[in-house]
């Protein structure tokens, strides 16, 4: 999975390529989808920024063999990220968990 997919699968599913952290909550791993986007004026990032962002992103969830369960998750999910309102999408890892450790 790479950035670029990454965004066709957010912007396929809202219209709109938003921004998306990955977090660590009480030992489980959230890939979060923010509600910011890059179409939106007051967006921090520009564009190359975004991208490069998202294969950071991408990297992880390649690695962590994760694509499948963001894929699954965004195709059957009713939700779409507001002001002040993630999507969280909890990561099942398994033994890889400890392998990894991200700051909050």
């Amino acid at each position: 999975m790479t950035g670029q997919d990454l965004q066709e699968l957010l912007y396929s599913k809202w219209g709109r390529s938003y921004d998306i952290q990955l977090r660590k909550i009480k030992g489980t791993i959230f890939c979060q989808i923010m509600w910011k986007y890059l179409e939106q004026a007051s967006f921090p990032r520009s564009e190359e920024e975004y991208f490069e962002h998202l294969n950071a992103i991408a990297s992880y969830i390649t690695a962590w063999g994760s694509e499948q369960q963001i894929i699954n998750y965004l195709e059957t999910t009713k939700e779409r990220p507001r002001l002040g309102k993630a999507i969280s999408i909890p990561l099942d890892l398994g033994e890889k968990s400890s392998e990894w450790i991200l700051d909050n």
